[in-house]
């Protein structure tokens, strides 16, 4: 049975900080960090939950961060190996601070000699994601001009024919006015010619032929 116990320590509270930030690099749940340490501290996981949600969790505002950031890098880490080499990537396991430097509150920055595998891919994902988005950026204007390119030929195209429905609207009314014209003349001349023949008077010469007489 677990006893549950008041008071909590200074050492206490760093075995409970350490744990839980251990669990989250890993990927793990906070209850499971509070079932380890209850069964380190012989209390209950509630109590190790009330206690880190209440007072230690304050404390370790940016420790938190870091390990959510380390969780993260190592997620991406598996997925890049496995997409690439099709096996999963075994590294060591990052090693974990101290008791002392837990409570401390101040991890010291990381140096160049201690760049780890997921940093470096890390880095260069950042790179590639920002070369594509001015790549991708780059061709969706690329893109926009081309398109109002279009939108104004297709406009000028528009115009075009529009005047040339015009042009052959009034070409064809013409020709229809001339061929009315051709008409009238047409009958006009076949009027008068059979008025003429009509009215004319014509004679015999001595030799046999007809001969058209003057009024």
């Amino acid at each position: 049975m677990k006893v549950r116990q008041d008071a909590w320590s200074h050492e206490d509270d760093v075995l409970l900080a350490e744990t839980v930030l251990k669990h989250i690099r890993e990927g793990s749940t906070q209850l499971q960090a509070f079932e380890e340490v209850g069964d380190e501290l012989n209390r209950t996981s509630a109590a190790c939950g009330f206690r880190w949600n209440a007072v230690v969790r304050q404390r370790f505002i940016k420790q938190i961060a870091e390990a959510k950031k380390e969780r993260k890098q190592r997620k991406r880490a598996m997925s890049f190996s496995y997409y690439t080499q099709r096996k999963p990537l075994w590294a060591p396991p990052a090693a974990q601070p101290s008791m002392n430097a837990v409570s401390s509150y101040n991890p010291e920055p990381a140096t160049s000699s201690s760049l780890s595998l997921d940093a470096v891919i890390q880095y260069l994902q950042t790179l590639s994601d920002q070369t594509n988005s001015k790549e991708v950026e780059e061709e969706n204007q690329a893109l926009i001009k081309t398109n109002l390119e279009l939108i104004n030929r297709n406009r000028e195209l528009e115009i075009e024919i529009q005047k040339l429905k015009q042009d052959s609207s009034i070409i064809e009314e013409d020709y229809q006015s001339l061929i009315q014209i051709m008409n009238r003349a047409r009958r006009m001349a076949i009027l008068e010619d059979e008025e003429t023949l009509s009215n004319a008077s014509f004679k015999m010469d001595k030799n046999g032929n007809l001969e058209k007489l003057a009024k």
